[in-house]
């Protein structure tokens, strides 16, 4: 299994940008995918998760703001970001898993979300 993530770059404060990510290989029984962030100095986070039926959980820092989806039928996520914050800034990784949302089973390389003000 291999997740490519695309879509970062630069934006401005209040801003826009949409990430997606394309998981490939053995992709079936891959339930939920998530995005997170790891912002300089700082851990990793959850962003935002969806499972393959469609439930989501957000972190509070971005509720309201992004919003994840996917298209099963492309093993594919996405995150839309708006209001971007100079805060958000930060790599994003998008992640896998069959099963527990604890312990993601696959990762893909980061791409850059650079927001400034």
């Amino acid at each position: 299994v291999q997740l490519q993530a695309s879509g970062g770059g630069l934006a401005q404060a209040g801003g826009s940008l949409r990430l997606s990510c394309v998981l490939s290989g053995s992709a079936f029984g891959m339930n939920g995918m998530a995005w997170y962030r790891q912002a300089p100095g700082k851990q990793r986070q959850l962003v935002a998760r969806i499972s393959r039926g469609g439930n989501t959980k957000y972190a509070d820092s971005v509720k309201g703001r992004f919003t994840i989806s996917r298209d099963n039928a492309k093993n594919t996520v996405f995150l839309q970001m708006n209001s971007l914050k100079p805060e958000d800034t930060a790599v994003y990784y998008c992640a896998a898993t069959g099963s527990s949302w604890i312990d993601m089973d696959y990762w893909g390389k980061g791409t850059l979300v650079t927001v400034s003000s």
